[in-house]
């Protein structure tokens, strides 16, 4: 036992957290472990994503304490159950390891650092509640009792939430600073483990929320060296991908976001972290980018199994697919149940892009308005240039495409400064259309060339096809070579990037009977029995390309 005993207390020191647990799981089959043992029982289980063994040994470790006569040091382990439960959604055994925290600290009727813990369930509960003014006040109470009791790891908490609390309510410029306050802290090595891991992710959440993406790469790069310091940690490491992927999606690195995406997603499937629902998230997100239309629609469903919402995503793969009017359907009901401010900035980009499909312009131009007017609240650089986005595509849906060029501009140069290379090409589509209405058809080849450059570098596939069909072109004309007129080509590219029929014939402005017409002549030409064949087609006669 005691070497068992030993060799978990030096895998321990070296944050080896599935050795230690190992070994002192073994040491504790010979024999009663120490109270200190016991803790580091805990700690090496939680971070190696075994749950029930870690809420098993805190609760050992609280009854050791309390039989010691450790009262305080019984209800700091009483509060990491509670804290522990409630990220498992178990709310009522939470409230009752809560509540006997609490009636342990107020049994030795003295203020303790433990009083300032105990503040931080209550921050949750008014963050569920929406009360974000509250939330920051617990907030910033933790921090005083922090500072006064030199409790490194509640000031940084505290700080953490405070400064999320604060991005919650708009108020970024204050809000901002606590966070990266909170991360230096974070970064010194001076915390916990599980300390550390949570203002990595709070901060992180909280940056990518707010669109302060600068500071959500800078910070995701520590994460990442950090997970990565500990091969064997599990919690933090599949938020880590999470982010991670969505950091190299938004940079065009769309093969690494998805190898990011689905190992987060094997990850996190073993424990009963609610981020395993983003992992299938984010996968389907990259498969609809690419055009795996099929493969995106068994990501969402995996999200949606996992509790996470599959939209806007489903939504605009609705879009794609032609069914315009589930989408419709969706996004509205989504917006309508989403009242915060800032979570609405995540929905209201999408729907702008979905009622402009749905040709419904005046509800395009409120949700397009009210992006505006929360950009400019928020102050958010990013968010402001998805409004100017939203702004010129509804412009150009009325008409107005002299208007919508400068916004669409605007846009155009954040992204590019972001290095956002998707969003700056989508951005480029529209600047061509409005080029082509104003009767500059050289400007506009030049834009779509470039975006189609971007789609092509990216694999955007159903993006590649829609800037060849706007791409000008005869309507009549010789044959090519695989005999295909040159419409009957514009209707293969745009089947082939997973648009139905009705689709087709709403995109090309031709009537539905026609494009079976077209389909029908397709398959024929091509000796092809399906649209899977003919998009297969497509693919090897590089038309997509």
């Amino acid at each position: 036992m005691e070497n068992a005993t030993l060799a978990g207390r030096r895998a321990y020191e070296r944050r080896a957290w599935g050795d230690a647990y190992d070994a002192l799981s073994q040491a504790g089959a010979a024999g009663p472990l120490a109270a200190d043992d016991v803790e580091r029982l805990a700690w090496s289980a939680m971070l190696t994503g075994r749950d029930e063994s870690a809420l098993e040994a805190l609760e050992r470790l609280h009854h050791l304490r309390l039989g010691t006569g450790e009262t305080l040091r019984a209800a700091r382990a009483a509060f990491w159950l509670a804290l522990r439960c409630t990220s498992l959604g178990e709310v009522a055994r939470a409230s009752g390891w809560l509540g006997r925290a609490q009636r342990l600290v107020d049994s030795e009727g003295q203020d303790c650092v433990e009083r300032g813990y105990l503040r931080l369930p209550s921050i949750f509960r008014l963050t569920a509640a929406g009360d974000h003014a509250a939330a920051r006040a617990a907030a910033a109470e933790a921090v005083e009792i922090g500072e006064h009791y030199n409790d490194r790891e509640l000031s940084a908490l505290g700080r953490s939430y405070e400064g999320r609390a604060l991005v919650r309510q708009g108020h970024l410029a204050e809000g901002l600073p606590l966070l990266d306050e909170a991360m230096v802290a974070a970064m010194s090595g001076d915390l916990s483990p599980i300390v550390t891991g949570l203002i990595y992710c709070a901060t992180i959440a909280a940056c990518q929320q707010s669109y302060a993406l600068d500071r959500a790469r800078e910070w995701t790069a520590a994460l990442s060296r950090w997970c990565e310091a500990q091969p064997q940690l599990v919690p933090f490491a599949g938020p880590c991908l999470i982010h991670r992927s969505e950091i190299l999606q938004l940079g065009g690195a769309w093969p690494e976001a998805f190898e990011e995406a689905r190992s987060a997603s094997t990850r996190l499937s073993r424990t009963r972290d609610g981020g395993a629902g983003d992992a299938a998230y984010q996968q389907g997100e990259i498969h609809r980018l690419r055009g795996e239309m099929a493969e995106a629609e068994q990501a969402y469903a995996l999200a949606t199994e996992r509790g996470r919402d599959p939209h806007p995503g489903l939504a605009l793969l609705r879009v794609a697919q032609g069914r315009v009017d589930l989408a419709a359907a969706a996004s509205r009901r989504v917006l309508k149940a989403t009242t915060a401010p800032l979570r609405r900035t995540h929905f209201l980009p999408a729907h702008v892009e979905i009622m402009l499909a749905a040709s419904d312009l005046d509800e395009a131009r409120r949700a397009t308005d009210e992006l505006g007017a929360l950009a400019e609240g928020f102050a958010m650089e990013v968010l402001g240039a998805m409004a100017q986005h939203a702004k010129g595509a509804v412009l150009l849906a009325e008409g107005n495409a002299g208007g919508a060029i400068d916004p669409l501009r605007h846009a155009q140069d954040v992204w590019q400064r972001v290095g956002a290379p998707y969003l700056t090409a989508r951005i480029r589509v529209l600047v061509a259309r409005a080029f082509h209405a104003l009767g500059d058809a050289d400007g506009a080849a030049r834009e779509l060339d470039a975006a189609q450059k971007t789609f092509v570098q990216l694999g955007a596939v159903p993006d590649v096809a829609a800037v060849q069909a706007l791409a000008p072109r005869a309507e009549t004309g010789a044959p090519d070579a695989h005999g295909l007129s040159v419409r009957e080509r514009e209707v293969l590219l745009l089947l082939a990037s997973g648009k139905t029929n009705k689709a087709i014939a709403d995109e090309l402005c031709l009537s539905e009977r026609t494009v079976d017409r077209h389909v029908s002549n397709i398959f024929g030409k091509l000796d092809l029995p399906s649209r899977a064949a003919a998009t297969a087609w497509a693919y090897q006669h590089h038309l997509l390309q």
